[in-house]
């Protein structure tokens, strides 16, 4: 089924998006000739920009495509892509309101499979069934399979060759015992691992390595820019680059420290490795970054875990939140002996 234009809809979150673009690459390496056009918030154009068969279109919901109305604007922009079939990996009001217009024509529409049973199951207090669920980029893919594009995925990272951002070069122009990216922040509160242990982290490492701060907006900017006035080899790089730089400076990294978040999905889609920190969520619910492994995750065994899919609800572990229970020992080890014996 090649020469063939598919439409894609995934308009958040972050992280959501993000784990899609491995998976689009993967299609698109199976089938050259055919191509994509995905449709997201403006900001997500960077994850897709390596992978030469997809043309972005944005969505601006809060503008020109708000409401119903917005939606039908939309879908007649749409149309001069001459869509051969449809691939939903959001399933919200939104796509499905999208779809409708599209149903009117005789283009195949297929919609991702969530398991929303199964991730209640895996959440509920009583009677939980702690399993291994499908991972989301294999729930992605199976879409694409649907439609008539029968393929492989490959769970496995690829490290891509990416130029370091202009303002780094001073950092990458000496020898260094290891460069590690630390995404502290996430957006919900209950997935942020104690910022006052986190800088215990920050303090032990930068020691002997170069630190570089991601993710957040003013507030967190705020506090890297004050870890980096503190300590002399942590670099800020909140608000210093565009989301594409920051994927160029991700490639770069000898190792990536983050909370389950759009971080650890940023440095999956340009092959660097992750040791990820978990609180009330939980690797079994299919969000582990793609081509990451679950031995590089950092997690307190309770039977109340988890208590959340997405982390916006608090943690249910006796009073004392599991994220708490990860040392800044256990964290900072976990990465030296990363770099130091792979």
């Amino acid at each position: 089924m090649d020469n063939k234009n598919i439409l894609v809809f995934r308009f958040s979150a972050m992280g959501d998006v993000a784990m899609i673009s491995p998976v689009i690459e993967q299609l698109c390496e199976a089938y050259p000739e055919t191509n994509i056009i995905f449709v997201s918030r403006p900001l997500f154009k960077a994850f897709f920009d390596q992978i030469p068969q997809v043309t972005f279109h944005p969505i601006y919901p809060t503008d020109k495509h708000k409401g119903v109305r917005g939606l039908y604007k939309l879908y007649r922009e749409l149309r001069k892509y001459r869509i051969d079939g449809i691939a939903d990996l959001h399933d919200n009001l939104r796509s499905r309101i999208l779809s409708a217009f599209f149903s009117l024509t005789t283009i195949p529409i297929k919609r991702i499979d969530k398991g929303r049973a199964e991730k209640k199951a895996l959440t509920r207090a009583k009677d939980k069934h702690l399993i291994p669920l499908k991972p989301t980029t294999l729930r992605y893919a199976e879409v694409f399979r649907s439609l008539g594009f029968p393929f492989q995925l490959r769970n496995e990272l690829r490290k891509k060759a990416r130029p370091i951002p202009p303002m780094f070069l001073p950092q990458f122009s000496s020898p260094s015992a290891g460069r590690i990216g630390i995404a502290p922040f996430a957006q919900h509160i209950y997935k942020v691992y104690p910022l006052g242990k986190m800088e215990e982290v920050i303090a032990t490492l930068s020691v002997n390595y170069q630190i570089f701060i991601f993710g957040g907006g003013e507030k967190e900017r705020e506090l890297a820019l004050q870890w980096e006035k503190k300590y002399s080899q942590v670099i800020n790089a909140i608000g210093a680059v565009d989301l594409t730089q920051e994927l160029d400076l991700i490639a770069n990294l000898d190792i990536m420290l983050t909370m389950d978040s759009s971080g650890m999905h940023m440095a999956s889609i340009v092959g660097t490795r992750v040791v990820s920190i978990w609180g009330p969520t939980h690797p079994y619910a299919g969000f582990l970054g793609f081509g990451q492994k679950e031995d590089d995750c950092l997690q307190f065994d309770h039977p109340a875990r988890p208590s959340s899919i997405y982390g916006n609800k608090p943690c249910l572990c006796d009073g004392i939140p599991c994220i708490e229970r990860v040392s800044p020992l256990q964290i900072v080890e976990k990465i030296e002996n990363i770099l130091h014996y792979g």
